[in-house]
């Protein structure tokens, strides 16, 4: 069945969608992704199929196999204009693709960031959120095409830290970690919660803050995390640089269990 032209998804991006691991047909931390997926549904009022059916859905597609799960789950279709109807149907779409293959050296020596020109705009009803209307992503993403560039750092409209394109960002003070706070744009990603959640076990402190980049650049590690690298320390990042330490390697080792 194909994806009609009048899906709002692709009109207005009405919809929102998680991206996921796969192995051997199992969806790795399927749990906290479902329950991201819900809560933004809900926050669109969209409504959201049930775990089963998107479990259903990955297993017939991935079988025994491995690679990247993208789930998208659309608001429906409806006549041109912005309203919908009360009785709209959400439509799902289930992308299956290869695992990306990532340097060896991202693990072992770290990565560099681009600083992005682009500020995010303000919009707390939409923060935290992974809706489909990535433009800001995707015009930030289109500012640099080395391959040496793992990532590029975005910030707000006041200049404070949020996330990079496709990551979460961690910065450590001592024995504080550091996050950027998510409630007037960025994106809360599930292995964000995951090193939130598993922090205390290295002694850490984390804290949710607004940080400015100047604070960021006093960090004593820095750190980016998503669902299919896990996490990668930032080693340089617009002419600063830091020396490879160990809390990415033992964030990554807790993501494991």
């Amino acid at each position: 069945m194909g994806l009609s032209v009048l899906d709002r998804g692709l009109s207005y991006g009405d919809g929102v969608f998680r991206t996921l691991p796969v192995i051997k047909g199992s969806p790795q931390s399927w749990n906290l992704h479902y329950k991201k997926l819900h809560h933004d549904c809900a926050a669109l009022n969209i409504g959201c199929p049930d775990a089963s059916v998107l479990l259903d859905d990955i297993q017939s597609l991935f079988t025994n196999d491995t690679g990247v799960a993208k789930i998208i789950i659309t608001r429906g279709e409806s006549a041109r204009g912005y309203g919908y109807p009360d009785d709209i149907q959400p439509n799902r779409v289930l992308i299956k693709s290869t695992s990306p293959q990532y340097p060896e050296d991202n693990f072992i020596n770290g990565v560099k960031l681009h600083l992005c020109e682009l500020r995010l705009s303000h919009q707390p009803k939409l923060a935290g959120i992974k809706h489909l209307n990535r433009l800001e992503n995707v015009m930030a993403r289109h500012e640099w095409n080395d391959s040496g560039i793992a990532d590029g750092l975005l910030m707000d409209e006041n200049n404070m830290v949020i996330e990079c394109t496709m990551s979460n960002v961690f910065a450590r003070f001592g024995n504080r970690l550091v996050t950027p706070l998510l409630n007037q744009c960025g994106v809360a990603g599930v292995t964000r919660d995951r090193v939130i959640a598993g922090a205390a076990r290295l002694d850490l402190v984390v804290s949710e803050e607004n940080i400015p980049l100047a604070q960021l650049m006093q960090a004593d590690e820095l750190l980016i995390c998503n669902s299919l690298f896990g996490v990668w320390q930032v080693t340089e990042l617009s002419q600063q640089y830091w020396e490879k330490q160990s809390l990415a390697d033992k964030l990554n080792a807790l993501l494991k269990d």
